[in-house]
């Protein structure tokens, strides 16, 4: 039998006695590490699953109190009208926050609402080259927003959202305007993820 500081140590027998008086063996001093190494690696879990439910792909949200966004169809309202822009622009907003976050897409009666519409579609003229003509034409789109946060209404707001691509003025807007669109419609739609769940 060794005496220590505080406790006895039988060397043959791998027993151990603590201050308290109570005799533990190399097998309950090693467990009671184990179970304390696993209560540990619990609480961090714990914590990290926490971390997860307010921030997924950049998305700022609690995911305990905010379950579903209803997106609405965005009409499109403005002069020129581009037959297949209003289904783009609110399939590209859908999808968005389909591969983004993991909320419920709904039509309507969200926790969080958007809606809004497609109030401008315009051409003018861009940059002069230097016999006075337009050298690039620009296409642009305008879009109203409005977001409603009915779990936290001091976040909800209305915007307007716009977004223009310049292309040669020698082309037509019939051979340009799906790939101009496509590209206006994912800066839109990322503009708005940011703004209502992202927060950047």
């Amino acid at each position: 039998m060794v005496k220590g500081e505080g406790r006895r140590v039988n060397v043959m027998g791998y027993k151990y006695q603590n201050q308290t008086g109570e005799t533990l063996t190399r097998e309950n001093r090693i467990g009671t590490r184990c179970r304390a190494y696993a209560t540990l690696i619990g609480i961090i879990c714990i914590l990290s699953s926490c971390a997860v439910s307010f921030k997924f792909n950049g998305a700022n949200i609690n995911y305990q109190t905010t379950h579903s966004i209803s997106i609405a169809d965005f009409p499109n309202n403005a002069a020129m009208v581009n037959p297949t822009l209003s289904n783009n622009l609110s399939e590209g907003i859908r999808d968005l926050y389909q591969r983004q976050t993991r909320l419920e897409i709904l039509q309507r009666g969200g926790d969080l609402e958007l809606e809004g519409e497609i109030v401008g579609y315009d051409i003018s003229q861009g940059a002069i080259s230097a016999d006075s003509y337009a050298s690039e034409s620009k296409l642009t789109i305008r879009v109203t927003v409005h977001f409603t946060n009915n779990i936290h209404p001091e976040e909800s707001f209305d915007k307007t959202y716009t977004a223009y691509q310049t292309f040669d003025s020698n082309r037509l807007l019939t051979d340009v305007q799906d790939d101009l669109c496509a590209t206006m419609i994912t800066e839109i739609a990322e503009n708005i993820y940011n703004d209502t769940v992202a927060k950047w």
